[in-house]
């Protein structure tokens, strides 16, 4: 009998990971605040927060309020800006010995390109995630992850600019995920992770007035994970480069159907506000399904599904 354990390690483009989970950036602060439950270091990866150039006050309140399976939020990317960030909360991520990805936005190419070229000079840093999914405005009055040249356009300056790998997170707010997963390929992202959240909102009944202070908000939590999965599916068969998925993780099982979809690695969001030992949880029951299904290596179920659909469109 084969008592040796799965192995968890895969490959995202240039990174290597000791396994494929990592937390989905604004559900893990700034790294450390996890310490008190876990070594953050046994993760595959650690995305803080998003970082933009200069502070951000975020949105006015009301900024997160329950749903169904979920939750609504519309924090509005709050953040000290890239030098304190750099000189507060960099030094402790940087010690982790796991792989470490800075997660940065912002309000126009320039903007962007920029602090892409600040984060490649942080010590101990190895990849960028360009963060296009949330609503981030710039002078021209369009967002990035809804536009395929747009996105092409951003992802290529970043790329010129800097030789650290780069992720691409990209909007589920889109009427064709394929075409925006083609352009940020075309632009030369190494690899690409979505979703990010659904556009919704709350209504308060008894004042007759929305919820949230900005009125919409994102829509994150076990509620849209099959809505995520189909568009990951749809993203690893549009593009030839790895893709991270995310939306609505919770458990070993989840992560595991990502990877069946063609996932290289997933990214745990929500599921580490409810329960902050959440990502390691899934870590272990990932590494358990595994174990019982005597499947050697996690790289071995990637596209499972994927095999089997083809398969099964043949017959």
């Amino acid at each position: 009998m084969n008592t040796e354990k799965p192995d968890l390690s895969v490959n995202v483009g240039p990174l290597m990971l000791k396994n494929p989970v990592m937390p989905a950036s604004g559900t893990f602060g700034w790294v450390k605040e996890f310490e008190p439950f876990y070594d953050p270091a046994c993760l595959g990866a650690v995305i803080p927060k998003t970082v933009t150039l200069k502070p951000r006050k975020g949105n006015k309140p009301q900024r997160v309020v329950e749903t169904a399976s979920g939750i609504l939020n519309s924090i509005g990317l709050q953040n000290p800006g890239f030098d304190v960030f750099s000189s507060e909360y960099w030094p402790y991520i940087q010690k982790l010995d796991t792989v470490r990805i800075v997660n940065i936005s912002g309000e126009s190419i320039n903007d962007i390109a920029e602090l892409a070229e600040k984060a490649a000079a942080l010590k101990g840093i190895h990849a960028i995630e360009l963060n296009i999914s949330c609503p981030n405005i710039d002078t021209e009055g369009k967002i990035f992850g809804t536009d395929p040249e747009r996105t092409h356009r951003l992802v290529q300056e970043v790329k010129q600019r800097i030789s650290l790998p780069v992720i691409t997170k990209l909007t589920p707010n889109v009427t064709d995920i394929a075409k925006i997963a083609q352009a940020a390929a075309a632009g030369g992202t190494d690899s690409i992770s979505l979703t990010n959240t659904f556009m919704g909102m709350a209504i308060d009944s008894d004042s007759e007035k929305p919820v949230i202070g900005n009125i919409r908000a994102g829509l994150s939590g076990p509620a849209i994970k099959p809505l995520s999965l189909r568009m990951v599916y749809d993203a690893v068969g549009a593009v030839d480069i790895p893709v991270i998925g995310i939306g609505g993780i919770s458990t070993g099982r989840d992560a595991l159907e990502f990877m069946m979809a063609g996932a290289s690695a997933v990214q745990v969001g929500t599921a580490n506000l409810a329960d902050p030992c959440a990502s390691m949880r899934i870590v272990e029951e990932l590494e358990g399904i595994l174990a019982g299904k005597g499947c050697p290596s996690v790289s071995d179920i990637i596209g499972a599904a994927r095999v089997c659909r083809e398969e099964r469109n043949g017959d």
